[in-house]
């Protein structure tokens, strides 16, 4: 139990004994007087009950650790409430006593002792019941905190196997394209190899780092790098635009988050097609609505909505399910195609938090 909760505990006591202090004045206050050794003779009387009630909460504590049923738990304390009252009581007719108070055992009628019996019986229950829920309330919060801790273990893993295929991927598509070139332009291929180690820099150094979070500027300069080894492939068949908003180019995002939406307007627009054609690469931060958006389009001969949702593919499909897991409800990810139509892909994240 905290020291908070013990200052609770005894703050909680201090209305009591004032309310009680002025039940046993009431008759004085309506005669016109007021008794201060009564009411401190009411008031020191407490003081031992609010220290023997302490000793209910490692009692409770004893018995959740002895497992037993509700019920058995609910008698024992039955049990103990009559004898906590029976302590209370005598050590309350010994202050009396001390402070030369009347004695009210041979005065007082049998009433005056069986209801402040019962009362104190059930005040224990109630103190013993709130130390209860407060230890159950203790333990669902550490259930909580366990069961947060292994979903963010959990999380963390699964994005951690997400960039790990993700990862090898990447390297195994570029070196694929490089070889590709190789053979038909061996000076091109040269360059792109210098051009390969940069984004094989980029890459390593998310992994090093075990934080995957890069800004924008840094992503899009990755992607401009992939797009130039691609050009020396692909050359005026090749088209990009670029519409990228500065104020956003400082905000954070996962890494590889928007290179594989490209490599896969590469592979699926222009790969195919011998004709030429445009992607588009867009970025801006809407204030009103708190997110950072980033849009990929190509003018490719798009696909059918349907089968895009049962690909197998794995870039576009760990780009969307990596932000699931960093963002929750919170980011969107989505695909709008049709066949003949192109290609865009769509992902938004809020800006809370994000900002380099």
């Amino acid at each position: 139990m905290t020291r908070r909760m013990w200052q609770l505990y005894a703050a909680a006591w201090l209305p009591f004994i004032l309310v009680l202090v002025l039940a046993t004045q009431a008759e004085a206050v309506m005669k016109g007087h007021f008794d201060p050794m009564l009411a401190l003779q009411t008031a020191l009387g407490m003081i031992p009950a609010v220290l023997v009630h302490v000793l209910v909460w490692p009692f409770s504590g004893y018995l959740e650790r002895s497992a037993l049923r509700a019920g058995a738990v609910i008698a024992v304390h039955v049990v103990a409430s009559v004898l906590f009252t029976i302590t209370w009581m005598g050590i309350v007719y010994g202050v009396l006593s001390l402070l030369h108070a009347p004695d009210m055992s041979s005065k007082a009628p049998s009433y005056a002792v069986i209801w402040p019996f019962l009362f104190y019986m059930m005040m224990y229950g109630v103190i013993a019941g709130i130390f209860h829920a407060v230890r159950a309330s203790a333990k669902a919060r550490e259930h909580a905190i366990a069961t947060l801790q292994a979903q963010s273990l959990l999380v963390a893993s699964e994005l951690a196997a997400l960039r790990n295929k993700l990862n090898p991927h990447f390297l195994f598509n570029t070196l694929h394209s490089i070889i590709a070139l190789t053979r038909k332009q061996p000076a091109a291929a040269e360059a792109a190899l210098f051009k390969f180690s940069d984004m094989l820099r980029y890459v390593l150094d998310t992994e090093k780092s075990g934080n995957d979070r890069v800004t924008l500027d840094d992503e899009l300069r990755f992607v401009r790098d992939y797009l130039d080894l691609e050009a020396l492939r692909l050359g005026a068949r090749l088209t990009v635009e670029w519409d990228v908003d500065d104020s956003a180019t400082g905000y954070c995002l996962p890494a590889l988050s928007v290179q594989p939406l490209v490599e896969n307007s590469i592979k699926h627009a222009f790969n195919p097609r011998s004709q030429p054609g445009r992607l588009t690469i867009r970025t801006r931060i809407d204030a009103l609505a708190n997110i950072l958006w980033v849009s990929v389009r190509d003018d490719g001969p798009g696909a059918d909505p349907a089968m895009v949702r049962q690909t197998t593919g794995l870039g576009v499909r760990t780009v969307e399910r990596r932000l699931a897991l960093e963002y929750g409800s919170r980011a969107t990810f989505d695909i709008d195609t049709a066949p003949g139509e192109g290609f865009q892909v769509t992902l938004t994240i809020p800006l809370d938090g994000i900002a380099a």
